[in-house]
């Protein structure tokens, strides 16, 4: 890089604040599905474990397929227009009504055809997060081209991940338990949750999508056409690109794996439905604390080492959780606490790394493919997010795990107690050591 490439960035506080509050939406619609779905499809509609599965999965295997289409119509706009911002206005509107029907199943509906309403809602509001969620994480790389204030922005955007998921993921829940849970419970759950979810899109769109304008002139060699198969050709063809996104994605789902066996492990490990919440807190108030930490070592040790040191704390978090299975306690609260600090790590990196890894292939290529890759980008992230869920309800059907309607909470067996504290901490512990193997084949010198 160049001097002027290297020097520090002036990004207005304005900017980069507009650029966090989106993590209001996409820490909202991420951790809360993750969380509360499957078990209200298992525990308040009866579906089975195996059915709610491939609900909770489904829609996001057509993410896959949509993402990289919505990531190339935007490169196409962005170089006519030179803005990103149609889009995540389409996202900001359609997702508020959606995201509540998704909730709202009518009661009394047998659990096949309940099963059936959440897929349809759930598939369309996904598509609407994603109408917002691709351009959005496109725009770090239209703010700043500094390596080190690309990672100041994205520290600034997971702090307010962190609050995000503290509210809702935490208050969610709350709300939903204090109007005794049922249908009531989660159609006020899912208004509440959706306007704070709207409210951060709308500002970000607004402040950041604007201030990522540029002259449609400025966008090199833009794509002929909106073809989504230019993304998974670029993944094949870009190294580090295709390196950075399996890391992710496998980190991802380890974490949705986690997330998806919070209320259960609160409900019939730590005996306490209600302990949903502190554990919330403990996973996620760490960020907090630990970002401006987590900064440094990206800025002394470089992002690639930062993402090692962070993917290890969780990983060694997870390996002492598995002692739950016979020696469930308090002590889980604090442990999940360590697996926070690592997960902000894992979160902060690599959507630090991935504008370094879109600019190294413009410089390639010549040609400006940032929504593309950034599309197929957040189909990983959101496949990962939707699989974790699933996986984990596969390893509560193989394990036993018997269901329960909303007036009702079945006794486990012993099998299905070990069932769902291994999936909480031992299959997160084994993915994240994939990701680890595989990241050790990344090998891009960081700029001083």
């Amino acid at each position: 890089m160049t001097d002027a490439e290297t020097a520090p960035a002036a990004l207005p506080r304005r900017v980069t604040a507009g650029f966090a509050a989106g993590s209001l939406g996409t820490g909202g619609f991420g951790v809360l599905p993750g969380l509360v779905l499957a078990y209200y499809l298992t525990d308040t509609l009866a579906v089975s474990a195996l059915l709610a599965a491939a609900v909770v999965v489904i829609p996001k295997l057509v993410d896959v397929l949509i993402n990289p289409i919505i990531g190339a119509r935007n490169d196409r706009a962005f170089a006519a227009t030179g803005t990103r911002t149609r889009l995540m206005w389409t996202g900001t509107v359609t997702i508020v009504p959606l995201f509540i029907l998704t909730f709202c199943a009518p009661t009394g509906l047998p659990p096949v055809v309940a099963a059936l309403w959440v897929l349809f809602f759930f598939t369309a509001a996904a598509v609407a997060y994603a109408c917002f969620q691709v351009p959005y994480v496109a725009l770090p790389t239209d703010l700043t081209r500094d390596y080190h204030a690309r990672t100041r922005l994205i520290s600034a955007r997971i702090a307010v991940l962190a609050l995000a998921i503290l509210l809702i993921g935490a208050g969610a829940p709350a709300i939903r338990n204090a109007l005794g849970g049922g249908a009531l419970g989660y159609a006020v759950m899912a208004a509440g949750s959706v306007a704070v979810i709207a409210c951060g899109m709308a500002v970000s769109t607004s402040i950041a999508g604007a201030a990522a304008r540029r002259p449609p002139a400025a966008v090199v060699a833009p794509l002929p056409q909106v073809d989504g198969r230019e993304a998974f050709r670029a993944a094949r063809r870009h190294r580090h690109y295709r390196i950075l996104l399996s890391v992710f994605v496998i980190q991802a789902l380890a974490s949705a794996v986690m997330l998806a066996g919070a209320q259960y492990l609160a409900t019939y490990v730590l005996d306490d439905p209600d302990a949903l919440t502190p554990l919330f807190v403990a996973l996620v108030a760490p960020a907090l604390l630990v970002m401006p930490l987590w900064v440094r070592v990206g800025r002394r040790f470089g992002k690639l080492r930062g993402l090692f040191v962070a993917s290890g704390v969780f990983l060694l978090a997870d390996l002492i959780l598995a002692v739950a299975i016979s020696a469930p306690g308090p002590w889980v609260f604090a442990v999940v606490a360590l697996t926070g600090v690592g997960y902000a790590g894992m979160q902060t990196f690599p959507l630090a790394m991935l504008p370094d890894v879109i600019d190294e292939h413009t410089s390639e290529t010549g040609r400006d493919q940032g929504g593309a890759l950034a599309g197929l980008w957040t189909a990983g992230e959101t496949l990962g997010m939707a699989v974790g869920p699933g996986v984990y309800l596969l390893v509560l059907a193989a394990t036993g795990f018997v269901s329960s309607s909303a007036d009702t909470v079945a006794d486990q067996p012993r099998s299905a107690v070990v069932g769902i504290t291994a999936g909480f901490s031992l299959l997160p512990a084994v993915l994240v050591a994939i990701s680890m193997v595989i990241l050790t084949r990344y090998h891009r010198k960081a700029p001083r």
